[in-house]
């Protein structure tokens, strides 16, 4: 599974910036509303320096990291849940992402203006999730009226399915993101395949000035409270850092991340944020052709793991081989892992751990 969240934020708070630093991209964002006019996708590799650790034991071609899809979506304004700006189509956009990278412009600078004339966190926050809920009721209305109709058929399910529409849409009525009502876990899941902008997981990307890193300053401090009472990450970052970094060589890095008082690129701690929000990890394969990470979700079966290569893989799962990137520092190769006893046979039950290097047994 590809990991894609959606970079959103008012104008000019440094979404394409960050858009190109984490992307590798060279160009510069405009500074005027509306630069980014349709969403660039970047794919972007997971740091991981398990990758590093198995390659030193078993020599391969190529090593694949895991993948983040990043969509520069473009800026919103307000009124854009009426069509203001570019409207539903930006909000069309989001929904495609699994989670939301919220860019929350934390610097004063006179050269770059200001949608709304000033810095304000919080406003600008309160801006993009009024759009995002205006949005979600009215996709609600629709699915309202279809609930009703089904529940006066008297369809168990339309009727069962009409009582948790109501719910959901009387808390985003009242001004609420969906992902603040608590559901028990069936209703959550039924509500997951809706759609809901206010669903998705928040990633605040707290976008602060060179002076201010690697703890931020008094705006960020606002994003991070904020940011705890909802169970949001947050990271801290500088645009125009991130750019720079994105310049050099990653061998080159170390003196200017130092300066600077910071010990990787954004991109480690965003990569990372947005698997802890989403509950994802890695496993991987290895073998003289490559070394690849793999996203699943945690709690994933071995057979779920496996479909993530292929879909046969899942449906003629027989069992896997599994050991750890412990077992392999410890022991050197995978010969040695297996006549030390560490090579496990796993089947259809086995819960994969993040971490875990497998090798599937299937058929077709």
């Amino acid at each position: 599974m590809a990991l894609s969240v959606g970079i959103v934020g008012l104008p000019n708070v440094g979404k394409s910036t960050v858009f190109n630093a984490l992307t590798a991209g060279k160009a510069e964002a405009a500074n005027y509303p509306f630069c980014t006019i349709d969403p660039n996708v970047g794919v972007v590799p997971v740091p991981d320096p398990r990758l590093k650790q198995i390659q030193k034991h078993i020599p391969t071609q190529k090593v694949l990291p895991a993948i983040v899809e990043i969509v520069d979506i473009a800026g919103l304004v307000k009124g854009a849940a009426q069509g203001e700006g570019l409207g539903n189509k930006f909000l069309a956009n989001i929904r495609e992402t699994n989670a939301v990278l919220m860019m929350v412009r934390c610097f004063d600078d006179p050269n770059v203006i200001h949608v709304a004339g000033s810095v304000d966190p919080m406003r600008d926050i309160d801006i993009i999730d009024l759009e995002l809920a205006l949005s979600d009721v009215e996709s609600l209305d629709k699915r309202l009226k279809k609930a009703q109709g089904a529940a006066k058929t008297g369809n168990k399910e339309g009727k069962a399915e009409l009582a948790i529409v109501e719910k959901v849409h009387a808390h985003l009525a009242a001004g609420k993101s969906a992902r603040s009502l608590p559901l028990p876990d069936d209703e959550k899941k039924l509500v997951s395949t809706w759609g809901l902008l206010t669903a998705k997981p928040v990633l605040y990307c707290c976008n602060v000035g060179e002076g201010d890193l690697p703890e931020g300053n008094q705006w960020s401090n606002l994003v991070k409270e904020r940011a705890s009472k909802e169970g949001a990450g947050v990271v801290i970052l500088c645009g125009k850092v991130e750019s720079e970094l994105a310049e050099l060589a990653e061998e080159d890095r170390g003196e200017l991340l130092s300066s600077y008082g910071l010990t990787e690129p954004a991109l480690a701690t965003l990569a990372r944020e947005c698997y802890r929000l989403l509950g994802l990890q890695s496993y991987f394969t290895a073998g003289e052709k490559e070394i690849r990470a793999w996203t699943v979700r945690k709690g994933a079966s071995a057979p779920e793991a496996a479909g993530v290569i292929h879909t046969d893989f899942e449906k003629g799962f027989i069992r896997a081989q599994v050991y750890s990137v412990a077992d392999l520092e410890a022991h050197k190769n995978e010969s040695a892992i297996k006549a030390a006893g560490k090579l496990r046979m796993e089947g259809k039950e086995y819960i994969v751990q993040d971490g875990d290097v497998m090798h599937f047994l299937f058929n077709v």
